[in-house]
């Protein structure tokens, strides 16, 4: 199985028992009960299918758990300081990972569905999943052994470090399951001190209502001004607790699935560029992007606070523009990011 993954794109592969797992499930109950999922009701909603593979599909013995490479070939830190241009998380600069991995998954699925069939199982059956559904893709990934979770909660491979998209497939085929993945962080802690908003209560517990990608993403209204600095350029998502994780050092470019490499327009995108962005700009620019999935209305204001935090008087016409937007979000960051632009004029 491990050939025909690596033919549908996938870099890695291991094998968990789909049965339920004390300690996963109470892990994941106590993140919930402390309410660091913030506005994702679905988490909560789902509770019980996503601690228990088995309850969201009795029929599952196995959870074949997948990885598909996204590693770049250049540091995801080197825009830090380029203050005039948008920084789009690694995993969004190319083509859409839900689309791209679960179609690999599908048709990975139907060759062991034809296999099994071949070698005496009764009608197998499979279900293919892709962050959307209520599955907890980390802990299982590292209960097949391709990974363990970092301290940052991700998945860390040793030889794909953290830029893994990861896919299960569900299937009542008693496949033979592989050992969990023995944690290597030791007393590493790069990333939770990487985190410019402290969004780690604990190692691998992450608060999504400080986190820069739940923000930045997920979340919607107004940002919360006590993370506005800290956002920095960040325009879509955060990969500072990924990108000095040491074992990214033993990760490829050349590992990564095509699909993934970055698109020059999303690579470094200036700020002024995109604040000038209308819905149907907006719209073709990041067509097959998940970026597009936030809305225009949530990515201009991710752009105004970029815009805010980066001292470029050039950039006041750029923002202007939107102060007197018929969205009060909008406005709202405009005239925050003009107010930052006049103080740092003063200074």
């Amino acid at each position: 199985m491990f050939f025909q993954a690596g033919v549908e794109g996938f870099a890695s592969i291991g094998i968990a028992d789909a049965a339920a797992d004390a300690q996963r499930s109470a892990h994941f109950a106590h993140w919930l009960d402390e309410g660091h999922h913030a506005t994702m009701g679905w988490m909560e909603e789902r509770r019980d299918q996503r601690a228990d593979p088995q309850t969201l599909w009795p029929a599952a013995q196995r959870v074949i758990a997948l990885g598909m490479s996204y590693a770049p070939g250049t540091d995801p830190l080197s825009l830090a300081d380029r203050q005039s241009i948008g920084r789009v998380s690694v995993y969004a600069q190319g083509r859409d990972y839900h689309d791209v991995v679960k179609k690999a998954l599908k048709r990975l699925a139907r060759w062991l569905v034809h296999e099994a069939a071949a070698r005496g199982f009764a009608d197998p059956q499979v279900k293919v999943f892709v962050d959307t559904a209520p599955v907890m893709e980390k802990p299982l990934g590292a209960a097949a052994g391709i990974g363990w979770q970092g301290k940052h909660s991700n998945l860390v491979s040793r030889t794909h470090g953290s830029w893994l998209f990861l896919g299960a497939i569900y299937t009542d085929v008693p496949l033979a399951p592989d050992t969990p993945h023995a944690d290597r962080c030791g007393s590493c802690r790069r990333c939770l001190d990487a985190c410019p908003t402290n969004a780690f209560p604990s190692p691998r517990v992450v608060d999504a209502r400080r986190c820069i990608s739940y923000l930045t993403i997920e979340h919607k209204g107004s940002i919360p001004d006590e993370f506005r600095k800290a956002i920095g350029n960040r325009i879509y998502g955060c990969d500072d607790c990924l990108a000095v994780c040491p074992w990214n050092s033993f990760a490829s470019a050349a590992a990564a699935n095509r699909a993934f490499l970055p698109r020059a327009e999303l690579a470094a995108p200036p700020l002024d560029a995109l604040l000038a962005l209308d819905d149907a700009g907006f719209r073709a620019l990041f067509s097959g992007s998940p970026v597009k999935r936030i809305g225009h209305a949530r990515f201009i204001r991710n752009c105004l606070i970029a815009a805010g935090n980066s001292r470029d008087p050039a950039l006041r016409s750029s923002i202007f523009t939107w102060r007197d937007a018929a969205d009060p979000v909008i406005a709202e960051a405009a005239q925050w990011a003009l107010a930052q632009l006049a103080a740092s004029a003063d200074h």
